[in-house]
């Protein structure tokens, strides 16, 4: 059973610190169910290779200390040895369990930032689920390739083998990267070698809560994590829809004062009625909202009577269910019903359904995207479904300077993976526009800094006839 994460650019070596495990000498850990050995089988400035070996007894696991099925031969001669398992997982959070944490004490700014890594998970179970491996890590960022094998080589009529070697390669942190093999493998596999208890929602939520609530495979993962469980799933859906709303919260709203009862609307409201205000312009009767979290634009959409077909779309089925919980679609008379559509769905994959909308909104969505998705976002939207009218709203990142609680050079969301200036938003939606066959205008929302200009900007695309 083995595990490698390789570091390729500068001073690779420095990937020590970060393990805490010193490159340049082999150690060795005891566990429950036998040894797990870490060890650097390349070490240079430009390229560095750390490995975690597991050396697991059978005859531990037959007399009952952990994973015993019962008795039987099965409990001497399986596969636990060799493939990779929820006993991987325990080992990377007890071998690694400084570095899941990203603390790196005098190398915390590299802790901090996001490395070329590349990890191999040797002996993968998937039993027919590879295009799973896909679905599950691309979204986190990751180029995803694997290599299956034969069965038996003797015996062609076996098939192909249950197992594969996934290979990840992305450009992330550390810690990022521990985290989601720590709670995917375990999907992956799925004899679990502990009882699933609701303790193991706390570490789902503890490992998973900075990119679970959006994933498109959420319903998934979960499931899979918690062993089926339909109790448990259903708890820890209900946690991270919860989680979810929290975090919806803009942390420009956060960050600045509180404002007086007599003030301007906060700015999610002044947002969203820029955002209707174009719509209803436009003259748009259809209208879908891409990346609609709990509904609060489709609240104010399903008011207007101008708007005769409405449509939501999320990757997270957690905020499909709060939305509908909103706009309260279960109680509704069967005219709101044919009126109002929800459905999961990835702004990043081409989808029918998109199609046939006269109008598309993305509030506050694109900066959650990987910057290298962005191609495939444009042509999802522009390309595939599109509306005759886009409106787009995201933050402009110059604005940050008056939030005063706001780190240095942070962003206002903790999920956010970029923020644009001005000039960069005007840049990308330009060459957007003019490639796809579209004219731009921009506005600005939110109180107006001479200086910085307002904290939202907007663009509204009208498609050239």
């Amino acid at each position: 059973m083995l595990l490698t994460i390789t570091y390729t650019g500068h001073d690779t070596p420095d990937l020590g610190y970060l393990l805490y495990k010193n490159p340049y000498r082999a150690q060795v850990f005891s566990l429950s169910f036998g040894r797990a050995y870490v060890y650097y089988p390349e070490v240079s400035d430009s390229r560095t290779t750390a490995a975690l070996l597991l050396d697991i007894n059978p005859l531990d696991l037959a007399r009952g200390k952990v994973g015993s099925s019962g008795g039987g031969l099965f409990d001497y001669v399986n596969d636990r040895p060799y493939v990779a398992s929820s006993f991987m997982s325990t080992a990377i959070a007890k071998v690694f369990g400084t570095a899941m944490s990203g603390r790196a004490d005098e190398h915390q700014a590299l802790s901090d930032s996001c490395l070329d890594l590349t990890a191999k998970v040797t002996m993968l179970p998937c039993r027919g689920e590879q295009a799973k491996l896909v679905s599950v890590f691309e979204p986190l960022g990751y180029e995803v390739s694997y290599e299956s094998f034969s069965a038996d080589e003797e015996f062609a009529g076996w098939g192909t083998s249950v197992y594969v070697d996934l290979t990840l390669t992305g450009h992330v942190r550390l810690r990022d990267l521990l985290r989601h093999l720590y709670v995917l493998i375990p999907v992956f596999d799925r004899r679990k070698h502990y009882w699933v208890t609701e303790d193991e929602i706390d570490k789902l939520l503890h490992n998973a809560q900075d990119w679970l609530p959006g994933h498109p495979e959420q319903g998934y993962i979960t499931g899979r994590y918690l062993a089926r469980s339909r109790r448990l799933t259903d708890a820890a859906m209900e946690r991270l829809a919860e989680a979810e709303a929290d975090s919806d919260v803009d942390e420009e709203e956060t960050s600045a004062p509180a404002p007086d009862t007599d003030r301007a609307p906060n700015l999610n409201t002044q947002r969203l009625d820029a955002v209707l205000t174009e719509l209803k312009n436009s003259g748009a009767a259809r209208v879908i909202d891409l990346g609609c979290g709990e509904g609060r634009l489709l609240q104010l959409l399903i008011r207007d009577r101008q708007f005769t077909g409405i449509a939501g779309v999320d990757v997270s089925v957690a905020a499909l269910q709060m939305a509908n919980r909103k706009l309260r679609l279960n109680r509704a008379s069967e005219s709101l019903r044919e009126r109002v559509q929800l459905f999961q769905g990835s702004l990043t994959y081409k989808d029918d359904r998109f199609a046939d909308y006269d109008a598309a909104c993305l509030v506050e969505v694109i900066e959650h995207l990987d910057p290298a998705r962005l191609p495939a976002l444009e042509r999802v939207v522009f390309e595939f479904a599109r509306p005759r009218v886009v409106v787009l709203t995201t933050p402009n990142s110059e604005y940050n300077a008056n939030y005063e609680f706001l780190p240095e050079e942070g962003h206002r969301h903790g999920d956010h993976r970029f923020e644009w200036t001005r000039a960069e938003f005007e840049q990308w939606a330009r060459a957007t526009a003019e490639k796809f066959g579209y004219n731009v205008r921009f506005a600005p929302i939110g109180p107006y800094d001479e200086l910085l200009g307002a904290p939202t900007q907007m663009g509204v695309f009208e498609r050239c006839e």
